[in-house]
């Protein structure tokens, strides 16, 4: 009879706890003071916020505004800056970073062992949102050239309300399990309430972590900085002279060239008024001859 009443109590058990996890999931909205105590605390470590992919995307514009009040809003950008010296332009990128209230969440540098002035350093940071915007503007001004900049505002204001009522939801069902197990008769349905526990407390703690992350992604924006070295003018190739018999003649050769070259010129110049010359001297000719046949007259009859 025992066994009986535990059964019946651990099948209404589930079936409350059922109810509670599928009413946390569908739950909309919640209070704004319960919405801004699952954004307020943010983590010290870095981390990825989990499923963001379906909330909506919207552009930021370089003006823009703290979020409204009851709203989530994760912030990035995407900064590319040509600068003289990359490593000092990262300390001074740090520096602004820190200014701000913020840290550097990662860093990669590449340079080339045979110009080690030249290279890439691709920066992290993680800025708080209150001075996320002059923070953005004092790097795209003082690093160096800017080169590109694109912004980004995800709206998990939705988002951020699932979670919140999924963890009131699971914590919930927690307790009420406890007080289910406090009433178990038997040994198996000890067993088969605590695991049911366990399996409670396992998925609360994954939504009390995308919580955090949650949190953490809607106090912190976050800027990717590239800087990248500027090209050096290109050197001038010496000119190398080579000696021996065949430098010497391929300079003669070279030489040959350059005086034929200029004396096809000088001909290809000249003809014209040689042409001319010579049409004017043949005409000139044939008018003297023919002046002189005429002054003689005819010869007298023998």
């Amino acid at each position: 009879m025992g066994a009986l009443v535990a059964s019946a109590a651990l099948g209404a058990g589930a079936s409350l706890l059922l109810a509670g996890c599928s009413g946390g999931s569908s739950a909309t909205s919640t209070s704004a003071g319960s919405m801004h105590a699952a954004v307020a605390a943010p983590e010290t470590a870095p981390s990825a916020a989990a499923g963001l992919s379906g909330s909506p995307v919207k552009q930021a514009q370089l003006t823009a505004l703290p979020p409204p009040a009851g709203q989530a809003i994760v912030y990035t950008a995407s900064l590319t800056v040509r600068a003289a010296d990359v490593r000092a332009a990262a300390a001074r990128a740090t520096q602004l970073a820190s200014s701000a209230g913020g840290y550097v969440s990662s860093e990669t540098a590449r340079f080339s062992h045979r110009h080690p002035a030249d290279g890439t350093i691709s920066i992290q940071l993680k800025i708080p949102v209150a001075g996320y915007q002059a923070t953005l503007a004092a790097l795209s001004a003082r690093l160096g050239t800017r080169v590109s900049l694109s912004q980004r505002a995800q709206d998990v204001t939705q988002t951020v309300a699932d979670v919140t009522s999924r963890v009131a939801s699971a914590r919930a069902a927690i307790v009420q399990l406890r007080q289910l197990l406090a009433r178990a008769g038997t040994v198996s349905s000890l067993l088969m309430v605590q695991d049911q526990i366990n399996a409670q407390e396992a998925a609360l703690e994954a939504l009390q972590s995308q919580q955090r992350a949650l949190a953490h992604e809607t106090t912190y924006g976050t800027v990717s900085v590239l800087l990248v070295s500027r090209p050096a003018p290109p050197a001038a190739r010496p000119v190398k002279i080579a000696g021996g018999f065949t430098a010497g003649l391929a300079t003669g050769w070279r030489a040959l060239r350059e005086v034929t070259s200029w004396l096809l010129t000088g001909v290809g110049a000249l003809l014209p008024f040689l042409v001319f010359v010579i049409a004017a001297a043949y005409g000139g000719l044939r008018g003297w001859r023919w002046l002189a046949r005429h002054r003689s007259g005819p010869r007298p009859a023998g």
